[in-house]
């Protein structure tokens, strides 16, 4: 099965599918291509994506990562990094082994179709060129014997007339022997010309043509194997990385199946336990005899009017301790009016207020009512130092000794800080023999260096470690005094701790009883209005400095209001005012005249226009 000899007569056809072959290559090596981008642009948003959820350093995040679910979520984008890693390698074997051979290969393959066709139409020139000359000596061998034969009937006629001369006669003789002479030369050269002509024809379609689509059958079969073998290779690459994806595979597998839920629920208990013993019963207060109430020895605090039990410190609640609500909003709460607020004048039209609550005015109630009625709803901080302590913590001042941190807690951030200042003690230790050795070496050869010259060196290591050890005393005098407060703990706890052989009798007093806060420090017993008059004297010493609230639209006063109520303002109609917080539902607004004016005026009474942009602007008329 030769190309040469069955397809002698179909040189174009030949040519176009091989052309159509190069185009088919270069579109295999354009989708390899395309395969390589895909495995780049995915292997990078893998990494992206594992970056994206990576624990950010020194933040709160990385100590969440502590527990072995969050371990295990680590080592698996660790594992997708590494199998974004394979796509990478993938991309780049297909790049080196498939798309640069294919690209060589495709440029070669061109020049070699370019010179064998080149070849082929060179042959069909030369046997198109024996064509032309055979045609012509044919044509010229007609025209001579055509030329013969009228110069032969010429003589014959001629030589019949009897009124022509001899001579013309003899003429016409020799003019017809010219020709036949011209046509047999030219019979002569028509025949040398066939014989040629066949011989180059032969030799044309038998010899020529043959090489040349040979040459080019087997260019074109080398092609369709290089084919194959590039589309094995296409395979190959991805089946070398398979045994690395299955030990990234693995690993996530194993990272799994490393989670111990138990573990993560210790972990959990000594990150949140406070250390305190729970509440005890609430005694009986009796209400029908005229006696002093008393306070149960294990309460937080004394429950008013219901005999609630109040939470303790570090309990959930339903809201937040209100020491720590900003003073804007716990104001906003003491400050509201406590009654429904008045309908708009009788004259106003339903459509002019749309959403104005209707209710009866009610006798307003004194602030110091609303006082004690609000800190009777809410759960109190069992002493004072601890609310100041808690504070200071809010407002970003940890304390040195960390008590604003319950006992437990506070141990262990105790027992942290002189395990870090153990470290720092004997890397300063360290470099202590360092510098002494090297004095030593000095004083055994001076040529070395001046002994003297390390002595200011060594003196400021030592004040360090001195230093150091003074404040590990410190801080070890906080852990005995915490560790013995607390209940007993186990004896592996007490290894943990590492300084103490012996512990103080575990002691849990409550504030009514030894005056001790939950924090491990000490106060003195306060009646209630004792209370209410240092919280309200230290919030407010606290949050003096407390930026207003920004301003979050306008309103149009639509009627005049004359505010009478404790935390209302008075407005006259048509007056523009800034609005600083919406209607909660309760029929008021709040809103701002200036700076230091600002109240409550009934929502009905007022057209409110809010201003998204203008949530976050620190706005005053």
């Amino acid at each position: 099965m030769s190309w040469g000899t069955e397809l002698w007569d179909q040189f174009d056809n030949l040519e176009k599918h091989t052309q159509w072959g190069i185009d088919t290559l270069e579109k295999c090596i354009k989708f390899v291509k395309e395969r390589t981008e895909i495995e780049l642009s995915y292997a990078k948003q893998l990494r992206n994506l594992s970056k994206k959820y990576q624990p950010k350093k020194n933040s709160k995040e990385e100590e969440e990562y502590k527990y072995t679910s969050c371990k295990a979520f680590i080592s698996t984008l660790n594992e997708m990094n590494d199998y974004a890693g394979q796509h990478e390698v993938i991309s780049e074997n297909m790049a080196s082994q498939i798309i640069v051979d294919l690209a060589r290969y495709v440029q070669e393959l061109k020049q070699e179709r370019k010179s064998n066709f080149h070849d082929g139409r060179k042959a069909q020139q030369h046997i198109e060129t024996c064509w032309k000359q055979l045609e012509s000596s044919k044509r010229r061998f007609e025209r001579d014997c055509k030329e013969a034969d009228r110069a032969q009937q010429y003589f014959e006629k001629m030589d019949a007339d009897i009124n022509v001369t001899k001579a013309d006669v003899e003429k016409a003789r020799q003019q017809a022997q010219i020709r036949h002479q011209m046509a047999e030369d030219s019979k002569a050269d028509y025949s040398s010309i066939l014989q040629k002509f066949n011989h180059e024809q032969h030799e044309y379609y038998h010899t020529h043509i043959p090489n040349i689509f040979q040459k080019i059958q087997e260019m074109e079969e080398r092609r369709i194997v290089r084919i194959g073998e590039s589309m094995k290779t296409y395979a190959e690459v991805d089946r070398q990385v398979i045994p690395i994806i299955g030990k990234c595979l693995d690993g996530i597998v194993k990272a799994a199946e490393s989670i111990d839920q138990k573990n993560d629920s210790q972990l959990v208990i000594e990150a949140y336990k406070s250390g305190f013993e729970p509440p005890g019963d609430i005694e009986f207060e009796d209400y029908t005899q005229p006696m002093k109430r008393t306070v149960s020895d294990n309460s937080l605090s004394n429950s008013r009017g219901e005999g609630k039990p109040d939470l303790k410190f570090g309990g959930k609640s339903k809201g937040k301790l209100w020491p720590f609500i900003k003073k804007n909003k716990l104001m906003s709460l003491l400050t509201s009016p406590h009654q429904p607020p008045p309908p708009p004048p009788a004259s106003a039209s339903p459509s002019a207020v749309p959403n104005g609550p209707q209710s009866p005015k009610q006798q307003k109630e004194p602030l110091s009512h609303r006082f004690n009625e609000f800190m009777t709803s809410k759960p109190k901080i069992h002493c004072f130092r601890s609310l100041k302590r808690g504070l200071s913590l809010k407002l970003g001042a940890t304390p040195e000794d960390f008590s604003n941190l319950p006992p437990e807690q506070r141990r262990k951030k105790l027992q942290q800080k002189v395990d870090e200042l153990n470290k720092e003690i004997q890397k300063e230790m360290d470099q202590r023999d360092a510098i002494t050795k090297m004095k030593d070496v000095y004083l055994k050869n001076p040529q070395m260096g001046d002994p003297a010259s390390l002595d200011h060196k060594l003196a400021e290591v030592s004040q360090n470690i001195e230093k150091l050890r003074l404040e590990t005393q410190k801080f070890e005098a906080w852990l005995a005094e915490v560790e013995g407060r607390l209940p007993a703990r186990s004896e592996q706890a007490r290894r943990q701790s590492g300084l103490y052989d012996s512990q103080n009798p575990p002691t849990v007093n409550n504030c009514a009883q030894d005056r001790e806060s939950p924090d491990g420090s000490y106060t003195e017993e306060q009646s209630q209005e004792s209370e209410v008059k240092v919280l309200a004297t230290d919030f407010d010493d606290e949050f003096d400095d407390e930026e207003p609230l920004p301003a979050i639209g306008t309103c149009k006063a639509l009627y005049t209001f004359e505010g009478q109520n404790e935390g209302t303002i008075s407005v006259a109609e048509g007056e523009t005012l800034y609005v600083i917080e919406e209607d909660k539902g309760d029929g008021w607004t709040r809103i701002r005249r200036n700076e230091d004016e600002e109240g409550y005026v009934p929502t009905s009474y007022v057209e409110v226009c809010l201003d998204k942009n203008a949530k976050g602007a620190k706005t005053y008329i």
